[in-house]
């Protein structure tokens, strides 16, 4: 599995990335045939301006503390981005332990106790916002009716990168599934930063990459990007396309936990399907039936 045995995350990371820069974006001509595509390791050695040999120590995990400005000058020629070079600073840097939540397997139920009583009042007040609360693997822990009813998936106890590369249906769903499931794989190993070897992880990863060729293929690119707000294009079974835009907002006090809620533009064909929709996800309960408690939303069945 690429990447993820924790042995050597920070040549993982080099050796892909190089492979994506053509000579010519670098700046280099001829250079006659390649065997691989990419720069070669002493190329980016001299346009970084250090030596070969120290390059070819850090691709191989033998020398695991680089400097900052070392790793700056790699990222430059390297044509990465300001997420994708603090990513390889980190990768560079000293371990730096902290807790995370737990992966879920496929079936098992998340700790709904994780979402603040707060947190789950407010998304369950919220008729025409889709809303739901994930952790820092995608692991759904709480949801609100509409969420529910713009995918099944957005429900506790599912993982949503599982879902999206591996449900049908989410497939379906999602006029922008190749695009989403790029965003997904690297704000994931973004989140995962130099903790590749975190069992969890490893879990998931593994699933995915035996389960789909298309998460292989990106978790091997080792693309990184930082949690964004987006805009979903999705055909939903019931009422058609839609057009949703997404907030992500972190929770504070919460360890990794993220807020998604979606929203409509203002008087759009989308925002009149969205509130059909909800009116056909309203509860349907008989006369006297209490509504169901924040708690009881945000706890997967057992």
């Amino acid at each position: 599995m690429d990447g993820t045995d924790g042995t050597n995350a920070l040549g993982d990371f080099l050796r892909a990335r190089r492979a994506l820069v053509r000579p010519e974006d670098a700046g280099l001509t001829g250079g006659g045939l390649r065997r691989v595509p990419g720069l070669r390791r002493e190329e980016v050695a001299l346009l970084a301006g250090i030596s070969a040999d120290y390059y070819l120590r850090l691709e191989q995990g033998r020398d695991r503390n680089p400097s900052v400005q070392v790793l700056e000058a790699i990222a430059r020629v390297l044509r990465l981005d300001a997420a994708a070079t603090g990513h390889l600073i980190a990768l560079g840097g000293p371990p730096r332990p902290r807790a995370r939540p737990s992966v879920l397997s496929a079936g098992e139920a998340p700790a709904s106790a994780a979402v603040p009583r707060s947190i789950l009042q407010l998304i369950d007040g919220w008729t025409h916002n889709p809303a739901y609360v994930q952790n820092t693997f995608s692991d759904a822990l709480a949801a609100n009716a509409l969420a529910t009813a713009v995918s099944p998936n957005y429900r506790p106890g599912v993982n949503l990168l599982r879902a999206v590369f591996l449900d049908p249906a989410e497939r379906e769903l999602r006029r922008d599934w190749e695009e989403l499931t790029e965003e997904g794989v690297a704000v994931l190993r973004t989140q995962a930063g130099p903790d590749v070897a975190d069992p969890r992880l490893q879990r998931l990863v593994g699933e995915l990459s035996v389960r789909s060729e298309r998460f292989r293929a990106l978790w091997g690119r080792h693309d990184v990007r930082t949690r964004a707000g987006r805009l979903s294009r999705l055909r939903h079974p019931q009422v058609g396309d839609l057009e949703l835009y997404s907030d992500k907002l972190s929770i504070d006090g919460a360890d990794g936990l993220t807020l998604v809620v979606f929203h409509a533009e203002p008087g759009s064909r989308s925002a009149e399907l969205l509130e059909i929709l909800g009116s056909l996800a309203a509860p349907d309960r008989a006369p006297g039936t209490p509504e169901p408690s924040p708690e009881q939303r945000g706890t997967p069945e057992q």
